[in-house]
């Protein structure tokens, strides 16, 4: 029966690919094969007698419910146009060197991804404030759109990321079913905290990577990173900087720093997270009450997706597991060549492809919970494979020709610049993504040694 469960993966991915919703396509397709399967006779149907718990679990969960105040945190900081002060403060105060709006560009992504964390408004925001001013600053098209590009993926992979949350709360799952699998009754857990801890030291170094580019490109490509001359501007003034940089700063330390340092829980830190946004825009004066529906409207749209993805996906991967497709999974794993570097290899490579076609919500809920516990009974570390799950998907979004980071900014771009010039600026931040991967991948230990330093696992 594992062949009833690969139709149904398949199933799955063809209803996707044709556009039909993702929450109603998982639940509804895994309800027919259960359905079918019934009437077969090859389908027991007391599996669905755990269908209930299930959505019951998913609505006790309460690191889920960092989600939504996570949304309404990130929306409400678009809306206060933190962006543009950032980008304005930072364009001042760098934009004279050669390179310097790039850099600035990429630690205004850096700063958005850890308030913010949603990737399409991060993208088309950074594409509608700073592509046309690099472009009359006479940067090369293919420079600005990828370093747009790449600084708004970041989101995925800083924290607080809402990504994270969801990846953690899955991971924790796949985690203790490995455990349980291998005859360990009292398994540990990872939580959404580990992978915040994991996480940080990594998307560090993506900026860093980034900026080191960035900075070889003007040295030796000057004339696609022209300096610009400041004659006539008004120079940036300290206060100005404080001002433009002190909020979003003191969030993130205090959202950040909260759960790092034990003090709050994710859902908890979330909820200072949101408390925080709106008093920034309260503080900036734009927080209307029209502006305040228009953020609680997008934060239920948004929350509304995400949670009806989980209970479709919880759907999905119960009926998957009912025709034994986690133990057809497991044996293909473990007799791939290579033992477990080849199943982790194979398994990138498929979330890599898949990215190209499904959002990081429906991976996340469908395919991790797959492949989490075989890996993780392989003994790797959860929070590890976590992290590069997180880049290697964060990679296949800039990655042509169907990176979703790609799509957004070809919507907003203006007509002169071609989707070939976004494809080939992208393709050295991909290169540095990768980079990224074989690095963390030679040296864990630049994922794992701050939750271990933190938390003692």
């Amino acid at each position: 029966m594992e062949w009833v469960a690969l139709f149904l993966f398949l199933a799955v991915v063809l209803l996707l690919l044709a556009g039909f919703p993702v929450a109603f396509s998982l639940g509804g397709t895994a309800l027919i094969f259960a359905l079918g399967g019934v009437i077969g006779g090859g389908f027991e149907s007391a599996f669905l007698s755990g269908l209930p718990s299930r959505v019951f679990g998913i609505m006790t969960n309460e690191t889920l419910i960092a989600v939504p105040l996570f949304v309404f945190m990130g929306i409400t900081l678009e809306r206060a146009r933190i962006a543009e002060d950032l980008l304005e403060t930072l364009s001042a105060l760098f934009g004279s060197l050669r390179g310097g709006l790039g850099i600035s560009v990429t630690l205004v992504g850096m700063l958005l991804a850890a308030s913010t964390g949603i990737v399409g408004a991060t993208v088309v925001t950074m594409g509608l404030l700073s592509l046309p001013t690099m472009l009359k600053r006479g940067y090369s098209p293919e420079i600005a759109t990828g370093t747009i590009c790449a600084s708004g993926t970041l989101g995925q992979i800083i924290p607080p990321s809402i990504i994270l949350v969801m990846l953690g709360d899955v991971m924790s799952s796949a985690y203790q079913q490995a455990q349980l699998s291998q005859g360990i009754f009292s398994p540990e857990t990872v939580s959404v905290g580990d992978l915040f801890a994991g996480a940080l030291i990594p998307g560090l170094l993506l900026v860093l990577l980034y900026v080191v580019y960035l900075v070889f490109t003007a040295i030796f490509r000057p004339e696609t990173m022209p300096a610009h001359s400041s004659a006539g501007e008004v120079r940036v003034s300290i206060g100005r900087v404080i001002s433009a940089l002190a909020p979003p700063l003191i969030l993130i330390f205090a959202v950040l720093g909260s759960i790092l340092g034990g003090v709050a829980t994710p859902t908890e830190a979330a909820g200072v997270g949101a408390m925080g946004a709106m008093l920034i825009a309260l503080q900036r004066r734009e927080l209307t009450m029209d502006r305040l529906r228009e953020i609680m409207r997008g934060t239920l749209r948004i929350s509304s997706m995400v949670f009806m993805i989980l209970i479709g996906a919880s759907v999905f991967s119960l009926v998957f597991r009912g025709y034994g497709g986690d133990d057809g999974v497991q044996v293909i794993l473990e007799s791939l060549p290579g033992g477990m570097i080849g199943a982790v290899l194979v398994v990138m490579l498929v979330m890599f492809l898949l990215g190209f076609v499904l959002d990081f919500i429906e991976i996340t809920f469908v395919v991790v919970p797959i492949v989490g516990p075989v890996l993780l009974s392989m003994g790797l570390d959860p929070v590890w494979l976590g992290i590069m799950i997180a880049i290697n998907l964060q990679t296949s979004f800039l990655t042509p020709p169907f990176g979703f980071a790609l799509f957004y900014l070809r919507g907003v771009a203006p007509p002169e610049v071609t989707t070939g010039q976004i494809y080939r600026g992208v393709m050295p931040f991909v290169g540095i993504q990768i980079a990224a991967l074989v690095i963390l991948a030679i040296f864990p230990d630049l994922v794992t040694w701050l939750p271990d330093r933190l938390y003692g696992q």
